[in-house]
Formats: C-alpha cells, sequence, structure tokens
C-alpha cells in the first residue's frame, strides 16, 4: 500500500511560491519551464524529493501543484498498476498571465531505491 502524500514548497524564476503535494515513492522532482517575452525558456526545479523509494508506490499517484499568487490550481491523477510512467508533463496558463505565456510542469519519475 502506497504512503500517503507528502507537501513541500518551491519558488519558480519569477519569485512566485508554490505548495506541492507529491506522493513521497514516486515523484523524483518537479520542474516548471516558463515562457518569456523574448520567445526563449526558461527553466527551474521547483522541488527536489530528497528521499529514496522505501517501498512501492501504489499503482495511483496524485500529485498537486498550486500558486495562490498566479490563481493556479491543478491536481493529476496517474493510474500506473504496472509502474511503467516515468514523467507527466503539464501545460499551463495561468488565468491572469500575459497573453501567449505558459508554464509547463516537469514532473519526474526514476526514484532510486537505497543500494
Amino acid at each position: 500500500m502506497a504512503r500517503h502524500n507528502r507537501d513541500a514548497r518551491g519558488t519558480d524564476q519569477r519569485g512566485f511560491d508554490y505548495e506541492v503535494s507529491y506522493q513521497p515513492d514516486w515523484v523524483r522532482l518537479i520542474k516548471v519551464t516558463r515562457s518569456l517575452e523574448s520567445g526563449r525558456q526558461s527553466t527551474k526545479t521547483l522541488f527536489k524529493n530528497p528521499n529514496h523509494r522505501e517501498q512501492s508506490p501504489g499503482g495511483k499517484v496524485r500529485t498537486r501543484i498550486e500558486c495562490k499568487e498566479q490563481e493556479l490550481a491543478f491536481e493529476i491523477e496517474v493510474d500506473d498498476p504496472h509502474g511503467v510512467v516515468t514523467r507527466v508533463i503539464v501545460v499551463t496558463r495561468p488565468p491572469n498571465a500575459a497573453a501567449g505565456e505558459t508554464l509547463e510542469f516537469t514532473i519526474d519519475d526514476r526514484l532510486n531505491s537505497p543500494d
């Protein structure tokens, strides 16, 4: 049986604070990529799990990301009974974002078991 989600915080490239609820045996890190006015992109690690996998993450994994300052909140649930999903990418646009501005969240697994 999977362990309950843990809570963490992170800050993006523009100083916005995020609350993250993550499955401790699945999520390795979460990156945020922000599109810039120049057409380029900027990527920053929002959160990195400091722990190793202690047990199987279970067949369903939920991750929630929220930024009150940007009026942004979403939760994803991955149904992965065979443990084959290694990365999830969510592309979003905060309600108060500038025209054409997007945020891309990369939720990465690959959390290793301790040796």
